[in-house]
């Protein structure tokens, strides 16, 4: 409630309730599916993330569990999300963008991107060439030319600290439909579309349950990419 910027006389008056039930809610008692559906839209969690021991649907072939969540645009994930997402990695976090500039200036998420390398969790991170020719040709698209560039080399020493830490660090020049933000089994997808800014496009919350599927689809994709990569180093 708090990182959507409401409390529970908010709540009470758009669900309609007495705020001493919200306060129930809050202490432990589970509401009804309605309410729970209505909770996951007004804070932006997922109802799993809100009540981890709900039961999960059998995994089958459409393999719709996987989805746990919908954002409209990026800047509608709750800013917490990102940290929550890195700290719970034990094993790999992987990111794949232009700039992601707006994790390499978001303290919370770098440190914890930093603390996790030095860890010993594995994390890579993927980010354009900045005189790349899809890299160019983004920032034609969205219309402010050499600024994705310019982005992309904020981004580079933001993430200095992270690399320090123990992360490696690539640069890519292929055209990316998706930004792809992963930690372990959980992938945040932020689509992109043609003219507008990623933080404007729809983010997918996707929890991977099973060896094929749509996260194992947007995994595949980052590991081609890696493979694509030049050194940063070499690149600087």
């Amino acid at each position: 409630m708090r990182s959507a910027g409401i409390n529970e006389i908010d709540v009470a008056a758009r669900l309609g309730v007495d705020p001493k039930t919200v306060r129930r809610w809050m202490t432990g008692r589970k509401p009804y599916p309605r309410h729970r559906n209505a909770l996951a839209s007004l804070t932006g969690w997922s109802q799993y993330d809100l009540w981890p021991d709900l039961p999960r649907a059998a995994a089958h072939g459409d393999h719709a569990d996987e989805v746990v969540t919908v954002y409209p645009h990026r800047s509608a994930v709750p800013v917490d999300t990102w940290t929550r997402l890195f700290g719970g990695a034990r094993e790999e976090i992987d990111l794949l963008a232009y700039s992601a500039l707006f994790l390499a200036d978001d303290v919370a998420a770098s440190a914890q991107l930093r603390y996790k390398a030095e860890a010993g969790v594995r994390v890579r991170i993927a980010l354009g060439k900045p005189e790349g020719a899809h890299v160019l040709d983004r920032g034609a698209e969205e219309r402010i030319g050499d600024g994705m560039s310019a982005r992309i080399r904020t981004a580079l020493v933001g993430f200095g600290p992270v690399v320090g830490a123990g992360a490696e660090l690539r640069l890519h020049d292929t055209v990316l439909y998706n930004s792809i933000y992963r930690a372990d089994n959980d992938l945040l997808v932020n689509a992109h579309v043609f003219g507008r800014p990623a933080s404007h496009a729809p983010v997918l919350h996707l929890r991977r349950h099973v060896p094929e599927g749509m996260a194992a689809t947007y995994l595949d994709s980052f590991e081609r990419v890696w493979a694509s990569c030049s050194d940063a180093s070499v690149e600087a």
